[in-house]
Order: structure tokens, then C-alpha cells, then sequence
């Protein structure tokens, strides 16, 4: 199980952490030659604890958004997996050729909406959603694969939005009774 700290980050994430810091300047909380550092800091991290670094001893400028932005899985010819406990981001793209991706959320910290883009080529991906969730596939294209749902248009919390194409490929959706 990976831990959510570990989990890489994207430039609007150190964007919106170079935001935070700005405003910490403004309140006064720090110099403008701590800003500077923090800021390279923030721009260089690579991963969430690197980000929340800048960040932790500066009391109501914690990044909450961080868990909640956007996250790319890619995976050729091997396999991802998320289960137990781990953050879900708001955006999830997962981009898989020849290989499988497996996400459990019914321990995860899931957002009350959940955007899923697929982009699976000759893949497969297996998502177990939590007791009460729902999901709407209406916005995946199937070209010579397979969309098992087994949790249909039901209306829930979290909600889980897929979009995007699978070819040659199969996606099963499951809700953990």
C-alpha cells in the first residue's frame, strides 16, 4: 500500500501551494526571503509530503485541495493497485495499455464526486466502490472491449463520473456489499 504522502503531484498542486504562501506573506506569518525559499521548495516538490513541508508549521495554511486534485495512473504492461486506506483525488485519470489497474475506495478517503477519465488500451480495470456509492458510465466509449457495471446508474454518495474509451479492453465496476 502506497502512502498518500508518497503519491507524486502535479504543477497545479504547487501551484495552489505557491498561492497558500503567498497568502502567508500577506497575513505576515512569513519573511519575504522565506517566501522566495519555500517557493523554489514548493515549485521542485515531487511529492505531497514535500508540498505540505512549505506548509506545516504555518497554522490554518494546511493544503487540504492537495487530496483532492488531480491524479494520473499510467501503467503499460503491468499491473496498478490501490486498496486499504489511501486518498482519492477529485480527478482520476488512469491510462493502462496492455496491463490492469485494480482500485478498491471501500477504505479509501473518497471526495463526495469522483471524475474518472479511462484511457485503456488492450487493459483491463477493476473498481470496487463502497457500500452506497454510485457510478455513471454513460460517457465511455467501448470499441471491441466489455463494461461490466454491476452497481448501474444508482443514485449515491460518493458519486463516481466515468468518461473516456477503453478499447480492446474491459472495465468492471463493483460495490462492496
Amino acid at each position: 500500500m502506497t502512502d498518500p504522502r508518497d503519491l507524486r503531484v502535479s504543477d497545479p498542486e504547487r501551484e495552489h501551494v505557491v498561492s497558500l504562501l503567498n497568502k502567508a506573506v500577506g497575513r505576515g506569518m512569513i519573511t519575504l526571503d522565506e517566501f522566495t525559499t519555500r517557493t523554489d521548495t514548493a515549485l521542485a516538490a515531487v511529492t505531497r509530503a514535500d508540498l505540505n513541508a512549505v506548509l506545516i508549521d504555518l497554522p490554518g495554511m494546511v493544503n487540504n485541495e492537495l487530496a483532492h486534485a488531480r491524479t494520473e495512473l499510467k501503467n503499460t504492461m503491468g499491473t496498478t493497485v490501490r486498496k486499504g486506506h489511501w486518498v482519492v483525488p477529485r480527478e482520476l485519470v488512469i491510462r493502462n495499455t496492455l496491463g490492469s489497474t485494480n482500485l478498491d475506495f471501500t477504505q479509501a478517503e473518497v471526495p463526495p464526486l469522483v471524475n474518472v477519465d479511462l484511457d485503456v488500451s488492450l487493459g483491463s480495470v477493476k473498481l470496487v466502490l463502497p457500500a452506497g456509492s454510485s457510478v455513471n458510465v454513460d460517457g465511455v466509449e467501448i470499441t471491441a472491449g466489455e463494461l461490466k457495471d454491476k452497481v448501474h446508474n444508482a443514485v449515491g454518495n460518493p458519486h463516481f463520473q466515468l468518461k473516456g474509451a477503453v478499447r480492446g479492453g474491459s472495465v468492471v465496476i463493483k460495490r462492496k456489499r
